[in-house]
């Protein structure tokens, strides 16, 4: 048989030798074939020893990968900016019941239902003919009662001189007078009851007590209304409440945190409780009202039913586009979180054990660390443990660089640039465009057993 025996590829160095080892079974072949026999078997041995020298590492190979390019944020203790987000509903800052204040046939409505009117404005218009009457009674009521005086003043005038001159006895002088204070008691319940009447006919137009936005009309044209039936009601939009409610440990941990000097909130707090937040106002359509307020009542008692405290804010509402009865988002400002650490919130992973960052040691290498969070500001969540100022945390290119220990070479993280994960080895980080940054971000991938941190927002974080 044949056994051959490679020795090297090199172009300088013999490509291989070959023997036939002699054997008495074998015959010996005749020495015209052996030089057929090289030429047959050189090229596959030629092939497969070549073949193997082609190994990872060996002289003329690729060049090894470059450690992968990862974004990387160094933390920095900063004063983050809090905000408390609840579910409210907008409520009239004045609502009033139109009532009638005296009974009748109801002539007509005066002003169009749903409309804006002004303090004082006629809204309805009730008979006022049995009142007129009333009037006129007590008008006669009124002369008799003066009839009556000046006559008692007369007789009292003629008794005077005679009384002096002890003509009458003492007790028919003091009877004369008795009748003149009696008739000017009259006159002035005469006067009495005609200053009611007249109030009473000028009940018969009702009037608007507050500016604001009509209601429907509670009874048609031609109803007999009685005393103190509701008629309409006025609702006034500017500005306009808000009412919400804070959780009873929301507010225990905002107390505590405001003691400890972690959270500072705008202004001090106010004799009825309340703290000066701007408040912002979020629509049911996700849009959010143009304009401002601030909050102006919180509530020092707790609401048995609802197991939360009661606050509420003011909103201006020059146009009147917010309308009583709208459930809202109502969006507390102002509040901020002293000398915080805070990282991107793309840089958070949920793991099995919780949330954790990857830091980024001195010598470029990536070290898994738990972290505590607590409620997030500005897109950034504000780390309350596991952090220390000046550490180096990866951002983007997890799915490159997910083990441990593993050597990354760090470029600064740019906020709204494309991630560093997605971009080749050693290019630079991506321009920031709309169509890259969704679909590099989708493209991310998890460290082995952990998924990364939602993006969406907490309702109410605090």
């Amino acid at each position: 048989m044949l056994r051959f025996v490679l020795q090297d590829c090199k172009p300088d160095a013999p490509l291989a030798r070959f023997t036939m080892p002699h054997s008495p079974s074998v015959p010996r072949l005749n020495a015209q074939i052996r030089p057929l026999t090289v030429a047959l078997l050189l090229p596959v041995v030629l092939l497969s020893a070549c073949g193997k020298s082609d190994a990872p590492g060996a002289a003329g190979g690729p060049p090894a990968m470059p450690p992968p390019q990862v974004s990387v944020v160094t933390v920095q203790p900063k004063d983050a900016p809090l905000t408390y987000e609840y579910t409210g509903q907008t409520a009239g800052s004045r609502e009033t019941e139109v009532r009638a204040r005296v009974a009748g046939i109801l002539q007509r409505r005066l002003f169009e239902e749903g409309s804006t009117v002004k303090a004082g404005a006629s809204l309805f218009q009730i008979d006022p003919a049995n009142l007129q009457t009333q009037v006129a009674s007590t008008e006669a009521t009124i002369a008799v009662a003066e009839a009556r005086l000046n006559q008692t003043k007369r007789d009292m005038a003629r008794l005077a001189p005679l009384i002096a001159e002890k003509a009458i006895s003492q007790k028919e002088f003091d009877d004369s007078k008795s009748a003149v204070e009696s008739a000017e008691a009259t006159l002035k319940q005469a006067r009495a009851q005609a200053a009611e009447a007249r109030l009473n006919l000028g009940y018969t137009r009702v009037t608007a007590p507050i500016s604001g936005v009509t209601g429907t009309a509670a009874k048609a044209d031609g109803s007999l209304v009685n005393s103190a039936d509701m008629l309409t009601t006025i609702v006034q939009v500017n500005p306009i409440y808000v009412n919400f409610s804070v959780s009873e440990g929301d507010m225990l941990k905002l107390s505590k945190q405001m003691a400890n000097g972690q959270v500072a909130v705008p202004g001090k707090k106010s004799n009825n409780g309340s703290v000066a937040f701007g408040v912002t106002v979020k629509l049911s359509d996700g849009s959010t009202f143009p304009r401002q307020g601030k909050m102006n009542f919180s509530s020092e008692k707790l609401n048995s039913t609802t197991g939360s405290y009661d606050a509420r804010a003011e909103i201006p509402n020059p146009d009147g586009s917010l309308r009583p009865g709208q459930f809202v988002r109502v969006v507390l400002g102002g509040a901020s979180r002293t000398q915080s650490i805070t990282v991107p919130q793309r840089a958070i992973i949920d793991g099995p054990m919780g949330k954790m960052v990857f830091k980024v040691t001195p010598d470029n290498k990536l070290a898994p660390q738990p972290v505590e969070v607590d409620g997030w500001s500005n897109g950034e969540w504000i780390i309350t443990k596991g952090l220390k100022a000046g550490e180096r945390v990866m951002v983007d290119g997890v799915i490159k660089a997910h083990d441990p220990g593993m050597t990354v070479t760090p470029v600064p993280f740019v906020a709204g640039a494309a991630p560093a994960a997605a971009l080749p080895p050693g290019a630079g980080p991506a321009p920031k465009t709309d169509a890259a940054k969704p679909a590099a971000e989708g493209s991310e991938k998890p460290a082995p057993g952990a998924t990364p941190a939602s993006t969406s927002a907490p309702a109410a974080k605090q």
